[in-house]
């Protein structure tokens, strides 16, 4: 059979079964050893299936943590549904309990005399948070103040004086510091300095006082027609709690112009020397020898009744210059202070002036401060040297406001002195005066201020408008000048 076939065709179906038996053996290692494709698409599916696996497991955790999430905000948001709810079932509670309580306290509106008496609510509802101003604290349930714009707890609203709680629906404001009524009224209402009591109000509900006005001694309007006596020298009126000595000539003096009191004429001796000194200074040297006494309030009186010229005098009058021949009764010894401040009398003597020249003699009053004394004599000094130096007879005003100039000089020359000035006036006083003059106490100086004042602010035709126009002459051309023009027309210069 075989040689049926041709060598070639015997080729070609040994080729064919050649590849057909390799095509067999190739199949055959497929099923046995699986070709790499297959091995991808296994590793594809694997891959697949594990990125669905997590992709599910994201998926349940982010679930789950949106659930978490969703309940954490439920449970938050129904906390603050709660917390709501309590706070407007608390409020509600507040609100009844403080009508409740409102019903129970009855508050009269009271009357505000003076603009300082405040009434505050006792309980007040009040919505929101409330917090105390005193302690910073919480206000909760329970009672409350509301007032001067604040809430306070009962026990915090004090007083600032004694510390204790004001429960009074009444109570005082000094600033905006509460006061009980009491304590203000001790604290800060007006007290007499006469008789150390409170001011009263008067029927309009106003405290109501009279004030000094140098010395702002406050005083009850009453005192000033009780007979409550003043200082004859500072014009204050006598304190209650420590009294004034009494002159003979009835007059009262404070214990602090009594320290400096000229008694009487030998011890105003040093004083006279000094102030015909303070002329000589100003070129204006008295060469006569003018007796100086020192007299009681009747002897100046009569004095002044013997004298013939009719010069002016002020109503209550403490110094003159007499032109007379008279007899006068003076005071040669002064009176001592003993115990509880009663005077031991006086010594007096009768005095005959002689008219020698146009003065007779210069008197003034006893008892007054070295000061208001010195004053005095000054103002005397001038109307004696006008006299001496043949000035015309002038209209009051004239003459008076200059010797009133001449007084405010010396004072202001004895106030706003040096310590050397102080030594050398010193020395010509006896010792008992020089102490007083070189080391004067602040209150002396305080009355020299005073007697300038009451010359400055002198309200009289006479004095006080004479003054005022004498001293705008002397300040604007000088004491000689001013001086010479009233010797010629008998008028202050304009």
């Amino acid at each position: 059979m075989q040689d049926e076939f041709t060598d070639h065709e015997r080729e070609e179906i040994d080729y064919a079964i050649a590849l057909s038996l390799s095509e067999e053996d190739w199949k055959g290692k497929n099923v046995i050893g699986m070709s790499p494709s297959y091995h991808e698409k296994e590793r594809e599916q694997t891959s697949k299936a594990q990125l669905e696996e997590d992709e599910r497991r994201a998926k349940a955790l982010l679930e789950e943590d949106r659930k978490r999430a969703q309940l954490e905000e439920d449970e938050r948001r129904a906390k603050a549904l709660l917390e709501e709810d309590r706070k407007r079932a608390q409020l509600e509670e507040d609100e009844l309990l403080a009508k409740a309580l409102q019903e129970s306290l009855t508050v009269e509106s009271p009357t505000r005399p003076g603009g300082n008496l405040i009434e505050p609510h006792p309980i007040s509802p009040f919505s929101g948070l409330r917090i105390c101003t005193a302690c910073n604290g919480r206000i909760g349930l329970g009672r409350f103040l509301n007032c001067m714009d604040a809430v306070w707890h009962p026990e915090c609203f004090r007083c600032h004086a004694c510390g204790l709680p004001i429960t009074n629906p009444e109570f005082s404001l000094a600033g905006k510091r509460p006061y009980h009524k009491s304590c203000y009224k001790e604290n800060h209402h007006p007290r007499c300095d006469v008789c150390k009591n409170h001011i009263p109000r008067n029927g309009a509900g106003l405290i109501e006082y009279r004030a000094h006005p140098f010395w702002m001694q406050k005083y009850c309007p009453s005192h000033e027609r009780d007979g409550t006596p003043r200082c004859c020298s500072c014009e204050r009126l006598e304190p209650r709690d420590h009294g004034y000595i009494s002159l003979d000539d009835g007059r009262r003096l404070c214990l602090e112009c009594l320290d400096s009191a000229i008694m009487d004429t030998n011890e105003c001796q040093p004083l006279y020397l000094a102030i015909r000194e303070f002329y000589e200074g100003l070129n204006m040297k008295v060469d006569q020898q003018i007796p100086l006494l020192l007299v009681e309030r009747q002897a100046l009186n009569e004095a002044i009744e013997g004298e013939k010229n009719g010069h002016h005098h002020m109503p209550e009058t403490r110094g003159l210059c007499l032109s007379e021949e008279q007899c006068v009764t003076t005071v040669i010894r002064r009176p001592r202070i003993g115990a509880g401040y009663p005077l031991i009398p006086m010594i007096t003597e009768p005095y005959k002036l002689v008219r020698s020249c146009e003065v007779t003699a210069i008197l003034i009053l006893y008892g007054l401060p070295r000061l208001l004394t010195g004053s005095i004599l000054a103002h005397e000094m001038m109307h004696a040297w006008l006299r001496l130096n043949g000035f015309p007879n002038l209209r009051p005003e004239v003459e008076e406001g200059i010797c009133q100039v001449l007084a405010h000089m010396w004072l202001d020359s004895e106030i706003y002195s040096s310590p050397a000035n102080d030594a050398a006036s010193s020395s010509s006083s006896s010792a008992s005066f020089s102490s007083k003059k070189g080391k004067r106490p602040d209150y002396e100086k305080q009355l020299g201020d005073f007697f300038k004042h009451q010359i400055e602010s002198d309200t009289s035709t006479v004095y006080g408008e004479g003054f005022r126009s004498a001293n705008k002459s002397v300040e604007k051309y000088g004491l000689k000048s001013t001086l010479d023009h009233i010797r010629i027309t008998g008028i202050f210069p304009l």
